[in-house]
């Protein structure tokens, strides 16, 4: 079967307004993609869908916070009323606030826990009806190499990504037949996730020893972009990227 086209496709992403998200989000509108990002910062939000735009391409956004259900629903609904329907829902909103368990940010682990598993699963609830009644769709669920490796500080963080790596393979089992299902995995990849560390040293020790040889967000959006193209029988269930010389996790 011929690859499917990704233009013409309507795309949501959420965590849309800087790294991975933004990534995926200029790729996709490039090849055609009508793309609706979803994400806090406004600001950012308007420079890339500017941008976008004025390449030629289709874009809108959304003030939202993927722990309200509601707002993620509104993303959904957003790209059904400008773009007429939703085919790709990208749940990719993530934090990543190292800490060793003794350090007792119960915060920071309630944090992870809203964003990192209820997003996703958020995501799932708003885009999922809407799939089920046009009988297509494809979820692709953003999740980290953390979603199969766990080590000091990573503990909160790794849990909250073996969750969406369960919950991705649950749901393909669920809905497999007509909707797609697929887990991006990437490594150490360019993106703000160090920002969230509120231990200024464990900060400068994860820049040092781990944020070095990074592969650019652009390396996700192409996995992701492949994903999508597949043909409609075919669906990849998972991509774990990583840069060449990351050896560790």
């Amino acid at each position: 079967m011929e690859e499917l086209k990704i233009a013409g496709k309507v795309v949501a992403i959420t965590g849309a307004s800087s790294g991975i998200g933004e990534a995926i989000a200029r790729h996709l509108a490039a090849k055609g993609a009508a793309v609706v990002l979803g994400a806090r910062r406004t600001d950012k939000l308007e420079k890339i869908v500017s941008a976008i735009v004025a390449e030629g391409g289709k874009a809108a956004y959304l003030k939202m916070d993927v722990t309200r259900p509601e707002d993620v629903k509104a993303l959904v609904q957003l790209g059904q009323e400008q773009f007429g329907g939703l085919d790709v829902m990208v749940n990719n909103a993530g934090l990543m606030p190292l800490s060793m368990m003794n350090s007792y940010k119960v915060h920071e682990w309630h944090q992870m826990v809203d964003v990192n598993i209820k997003g996703v699963l958020h995501g799932i609830a708003a885009a999922l009806p809407v799939f089920e009644q046009q009988e297509s769709g494809q979820f692709i669920n953003i999740s980290s190499v953390g979603d199969r490796w766990v080590g000091p500080t990573s503990t909160v963080y790794s849990a909250t990504k073996f969750a969406v790596r369960a919950i991705s393979e649950g749901l393909r089992q669920e809905v497999s037949g007509n909707i797609r299902v697929t887990l991006v995995a990437p490594g150490a990849t360019e993106s703000e996730l160090a920002e969230s560390i509120s231990d200024a040293d464990l900060k400068k020790v994860a820049i040092e020893r781990f944020r070095v040889n990074l592969l650019s967000a652009e390396a996700i959006a192409r996995a992701v972009a492949y994903a999508i193209e597949q043909p409609a029988d075919v669906d990849v269930n998972e991509l774990v990227v990583r840069p060449t010389a990351q050896k560790s996790f």
